[in-house]
């Protein structure tokens, strides 16, 4: 599996990321522009020491990564008000999580252009504006990990 973040803007939530790839062996593309630094010491400190564990590429822009991703992985917008619900997406190993900015979300024209893939995390409280940036990643990273059998992961004991 593979997460994209589309110019994420705060630099714990990436970190935190960071460390959900690392514990679950799925790559992470960073787009650019990012909203901090990649020595900020708040990055390193919410990915602890699992930097090093993340197998992670950062790109200039989302055309350099769109042209990247291979033919037949499927890109995932995870952003509110998607027409469809998170698990009843059928999920492939190649499959990337595409999310965007925290302030922002992604942009309406990339959402608009693909609205089969456009999934939502529904919300109970209508009050409730979104959820945290890393919470999305790791709800919809472990549905689609759960339908493909957890690969990779080790037995218990």
């Amino acid at each position: 599996m593979n997460i994209a973040l589309l110019e994420p803007e705060i630099a714990p939530n990436t970190g935190n990321i960071a460390r959900l790839c690392a514990a679950t062996r799925t790559a992470l593309h960073l787009i650019e522009p990012l909203g901090f630094r990649l020595d900020d010491r708040q990055l390193q400190r919410a990915g602890m020491d699992y930097w090093k564990r993340v197998v992670w590429r950062r790109w200039p822009d989302w055309e350099s990564f769109r042209k990247s991703v291979a033919p037949d992985a499927r890109l995932w917008f995870i952003e509110s008000g998607g027409p469809r619900h998170y698990a009843e997406a059928r999920y492939g190993p190649d499959d990337c999580l595409v999310l965007g900015r925290e302030t922002a979300g992604l942009p309406k024209a990339l959402l608009e252009a693909e609205p089969e893939r456009w999934l939502r995390i529904p919300m109970f409280e209508p009050m409730a504006r979104s959820l945290n940036l890393a919470n999305c990643a790791a709800l919809v990273l472990y549905e689609a990990l759960r339908q493909q059998g957890f690969p990779g992961a080790l037995p218990p004991g």
